[in-house]
Parts: structure tokens; sequence; C-alpha cells
């Protein structure tokens, strides 16, 4: 009996370390539903950056073990994914690209004290003012898109003149023009000549068209506040009824897979936060494209998946920082991060914002139907946190 003791104690001395023995990050995040194009991709980085920080020796000598839970794109089952993560050991959590669906598993991190990061949410109740203090985001706020948009087609396009139009479907579009009617009218002798909404699934924008066929000066560009199909339905509108000014968007329309449905489009710019068509002039951008590839067999479709990668980079370097995986003591490392370096430019965090304010920006135009990078941008000052919250 003695013997088989001792021969116990020694199988659990070298046995392989247990699964408690591994930092857990859990992935609550859609895996069905419509927010899965959005969170998968995201998602597929954030492991392509856990799998080499494995590979590197793992965070705080342990290996980095990961749980999922399905969302379903329904925010019930964001707060039943969040529990289920949990429940499987997560010691902190990824959640879904969007506010919304997100904030109800990031909240049941924030019960446990747990860090939450959003995979590549934009509006800034995502982190600090709509969860609590433990929670983040890597992405670049959508106002900052809008902002970027407006200063770069004043300084490179001679843009004095804009009309807004706005898509009231999510708050991300709201951002955007938000961001823009900020910037835009601070910039010397610029105006916004006029603005309109619509919603994402009109069949119709004729009326919106006629007012800015309508305005006393043809304005230099449109910002287009919208997202897919809307987006694609109003661009070949405007452009049918022979508008050729410079069309202005945010992120969430970057790659091609929408271009079918305006043939030959020209004449339309947007910000990423890293170019997925080969030209993006930092290496470490077409190394993650190629690592992506390599494990999806496709290159990333969009830029929403690098928020993803970004989101484990940061939380790794604060965890070992830190010294632990405690939420408050991670927290406070990240909010000293300021132009912290990452794959996809500085990112910076702070005790009143858990988002970025600025960001160095790729502005990707559309020419003959094809997307290309062609200069980047950053902001000359960060919006505001009043702007940022509508204020």
């Amino acid at each position: 009996m003695k013997y088989a003791c001792s021969l116990l104690a020694l199988l659990a001395l070298t046995a392989p370390a247990r699964a408690a023995d591994d930092i857990t990050v859990g992935f609550a995040i859609a895996k069905s539903g419509w927010m899965e194009a959005y969170d998968t991709p995201a998602a597929t980085a954030a492991k392509i950056r856990i799998d080499e920080i494995n590979a590197a020796g793992g965070l705080l000598g342990q290996q980095i073990k990961v749980v999922e839970a399905d969302t379903r794109t329904d925010r019930a089952e964001a707060a039943k994914a969040g529990l289920d993560v949990l429940d499987q050991g997560a010691q902190m959590m990824v959640v879904s690209c969007d506010y919304d669906f997100g904030a109800p598993a990031a909240l049941v991190a924030e019960g446990e004290g747990m860090n939450s990061f959003f995979l590549c949410a934009e509006d800034v109740k995502a982190g600090l003012q709509g969860v609590g203090p433990n929670s983040f985001s890597s992405s670049v706020l959508a106002p900052v898109q809008g902002a970027t948009m407006a200063e770069w087609a004043y300084a490179k396009r001679d843009a004095r003149t804009a009309f807004v139009l706005e898509d009231t479907f999510i708050e991300y579009n709201k951002g955007i023009c938000t961001g823009f009617d900020w910037m835009f009218p601070q910039l010397e002798g610029a105006e916004i000549l006029g603005r309109d909404t619509f919603k994402n699934d009109d069949a119709s924008i004729a009326s919106q068209i006629t007012r800015i066929k309508s305005l006393e000066k043809t304005p230099d560009v449109i910002m287009l506040c919208s997202v897919m199909p809307g987006a694609a339905a109003a661009v070949r509108q405007i452009r049918a009824a022979g508008i050729e000014a410079l069309i202005l968007n945010g992120s969430a329309v970057d790659g091609s897979y929408w271009l079918d449905a305006v043939p030959g489009l020209s004449g339309f710019a947007l910000p990423v936060q890293g170019a997925i068509y080969g030209d993006d002039p930092r290496p470490e951008v077409e190394a993650f494209n190629a690592a992506y590839e390599a494990k999806t067999g496709a290159r990333p479709a969009s830029q929403y998946a690098y928020p993803g990668y970004v989101l484990i980079d940061l939380w790794a370097k604060a965890v070992e920082r830190a010294g632990t995986v405690d939420g408050a003591a991670v927290t406070a490392e990240l909010e000293k991060m300021q132009a912290e370096p990452t794959a996809f430019g500085p990112r910076s965090f702070s005790a009143e914002l858990h988002h970025q304010n600025t960001a160095l920006m790729q502005i990707v135009e559309i020419t003959g139907g094809k997307p290309a990078r062609v200069d980047e941008w950053q902001i000359s000052q960060p919006v505001p946190l009043d702007v940022l919250m509508g204020k």
C-alpha cells in the first residue's frame, strides 16, 4: 500500500502539465448567424497569435489554452456563452465584434473581475464606458475612421464641400458620420452642404439622390456612413444617377467581395488598419496575411481579421508585465500602454479610454473596380471623449 501511494505521488510529479496549469482564454463568439462572418476571421487571427506565443515558450511559462462557446448571434445566448467558457476555466474572455452582441458575455467576465476583449468592436461602449474597467477593444473607433477620411480628403483630394449620407442601421454607421461631422467643419474653408439618412434595406434612395443633385454646389465628396449590403446598393444608385463625387466610407466596406454589384467602380475610398491586397508597406502585415492563408487556405477577406491578432498581442504583453492574469493587474498594465508597437501600428489605452481615438490608417481606393492601398493618414488630433460619446 505504501509502495502504491509512493508510485502515485511520483506519477503526479512526472505527468504532463494538467489543464489547470495552462492559461485559458475563452472565446464567447458567434460561430453561427450573421455575426459569424465578422467573428470567425478575427478569432482565427487571435488563435494565430496564441499559436505563436505558445511556440515561443508560452505566457508566464505556461501554454495558452483556448475554449469556445457559440453565441449564435443572439444576445441571450451571448450571456450563456460567457458563462459556458467561464465554466470551462476561462481566465480572459474574447467576445463578439459588435458591442450589442458581445457585451452580454463581456459583462459575465466583468462580474468575475476578468479581462474581456471585443474582437473588433468600434463603438466606444464596447469597453470601459459600456461594460466596465476590465474590458477593451484593440480596433479603431468608427469616429476615428470618419475623421480620418475627412482630413485625408481635404489634404490629399482638395475636398472643400461634402454631403453626408447616413445609414441608420447600426451605431457603427452613426459613429463614422460623427467623426466626419466633427473633423470636416474644423478645416479651413470646408463646408458640409447637406445631409440625409436612409435605411440599409431601402430598395431605393432616389429622394436622397435628388437632394444631392439639387444642391447649389456639387459636393466634392459624399461621406457615406454605411455597411453591406446597403452600402453597395447606395453606391450603385449614386453612380447610376451620374454623380461622380469621391465617395468615402468606413472600414466595414473593406474587401472586394461586393464590387461585382458596382461594376467598374472608381472614386471610392476608405480607411483600414492594414491592407489585405499585398501592397501594405509594413512587412509584418504581409507576414500575417501569409500566416492567415497558411492556416485557412485563403488570405483575409477584409481588415477585420487584424484586431484579433492585435488584442492577443497586447493582452499577452500586459500579462507578462503584470506577472499574472489577474484582471485588475493586467488592466493597469494595459492602461500604461502609449503608442505600443504592434504589427498593425501603435496602440494606446488610458484610464479614461480602452479604445483607439487616433490611429495610423492605410487608405484604400477603388479604381476601375480594383481596390489598392494608395496612402496612409493619421488624424492631427485625437477624437475627444465627448464626441465619441455623442455629446
